[in-house]
């Protein structure tokens, strides 16, 4: 098996560790940030554009890449980094969590977003529910297509196929990607059904090794940890998962109903995890979110939020509160600083706040690109600072001028 990631430096502090994590596109510095690219692009920013910030990695989606375009037409035009334009380290998810977004999320109403802890909300909000739109079994999941109603269906052995065909440098397997509603003894059998989906997974990897009409046949399989926020369930998967021999591995499904769950999620899994592989925090980025995974030894993570709140008008500054302001508030309306005087991106270097206030409530789309970019550069830069502290010894101390306890 092909050593993905080599340790630099671990925290005598903390369960913190740099490293590099090599791929067949480059190498990532670790800890890092992914950028989300859900379908091949980080919404209204070129890849030229994220290449000059710094971002080392992206993840795009297989369920929204096999609905459009389709992975024959990706492969055709080289793989996902020809067909993109993006060249560095790319990974895909297995589509999983999108898929049980129309099953169980619709019946539980909770989504990827602001109620993937349901207990964070204040104040408290009725959830939308309705009825699931997906069919799983033993053989894999069914559904319909969001874009034209058709029917589909993803077994472990068709996600690995898709994703083959995409290209990615980092893949993952199907899994059943349960609710923070679920009880126990839901979780426990969709846990069941990832680890049996998992091994399927492996052995249509080994089958495909070497199709030389593969577009990236360097392409590495990660193990996916579910459990739910169950201890025995959690640490059964985390056991079960890594002795199947995986490069590396993503910690997924359900965190809990809280933050303070999802930690202790953590704390549970990754010691369990061969300290010598990659380990990846599927979903979760936001700034003290970051803080505490790396505290915990996690090297990687993704998250749409940082992109998403910039498109509505919040971006990083950091000493703010929650490091971060809103554009749209009216006491930026004259202010002629840059978002952070600190800041090297493009954004901070050309345009005042007021300027990128009045883009935003304009509804210009090139507030969505600025915005975008300086919230990105942030956790960039962010994640250098991390990587420094940790090789220094002082990642605690850099996380508590942060305002965040690294436990």
């Amino acid at each position: 098996m092909r050593r993905m990631l080599t340790i630099k430096h671990e925290a005598t502090d903390s369960l913190a560790r740099s490293g590099v994590l090599s791929t067949s596109h480059g190498n990532v510095e670790t800890p890092a940030f992914v950028g989300v690219a859900t379908r091949a692009t980080i919404k209204a920013v070129e890849p030229s554009a994220l290449r000059e910030i710094g971002l080392q990695v992206l993840i795009s989606n297989t369920y929204h890449l096999h609905l459009r375009p389709g992975e024959e037409t990706i492969a055709t035009l080289g793989g996902l980094h020809q067909f993109s334009g993006w060249t560095g380290p790319t990974m895909t998810d297995s589509g999983g969590f999108q898929v049980v977004s129309v099953g169980a999320g619709k019946e539980h109403g909770v989504g990827k977003i602001a109620s993937i802890f349901p207990d964070e909300g204040r104040p408290p909000t009725k959830r939308r529910t309705g009825s699931s739109l997906v069919r799983l079994n033993e053989v894999g999941a069914r559904f319909r297509s969001i874009v034209d109603g058709s029917p589909r269906t993803f077994t472990p052995e068709s996600v690995i196929q898709i994703q083959r065909r995409i290209g990615a440098d980092i893949i993952l397997p199907l899994d059943e990607c349960t609710s923070p509603l679920h009880d126990e003894a839901y979780t426990k059998r969709a846990m069941e059904r990832t680890h049996r989906w998992a091994q399927r997974a492996l052995a249509a990897h080994h089958l495909l090794r070497d199709d030389p009409t593969a577009p990236n046949p360097a392409q590495s399989l990660f193990g996916i940890v579910q459990g739910g926020a169950f201890r025995s369930l959690r640490e059964k998967s985390a056991r079960v998962v890594a002795a199947m021999g995986f490069p590396g591995f993503a910690i997924g499904g359900s965190l809990g109903r809280s933050k303070d769950e999802m930690l202790r999620v953590l704390d549970w899994t990754v010691p369990l995890l061969p300290n010598d592989r990659p380990r990846h925090l599927l979903g979760i980025g936001e700034i003290d979110d970051i803080f505490a995974a790396v505290a915990r030894g996690v090297d990687t993570f993704d998250c749409a939020a940082p992109t998403r709140l910039a498109r509505n008008g919040t971006v990083f500054v950091r000493g703010a509160e929650r490091h971060r302001i809103n554009l749209r508030n009216a006491r930026f309306a004259t202010d002629d600083r840059p978002i952070d005087p600190t800041c090297d991106c493009p954004t901070c270097r050309e345009h005042s706040r007021a300027y990128l206030r009045h883009l935003c409530r304009a509804g210009e789309v090139s507030f969505y690109r600025l915005a975008t970019m300086h919230n990105l550069r942030f956790l960039v830069r962010m994640l250098e600072e991390i990587r420094s502290a940790i090789a220094e010894d002082r990642f605690v101390a850099l996380a508590s001028s942060w305002g965040f306890p690294a436990r």
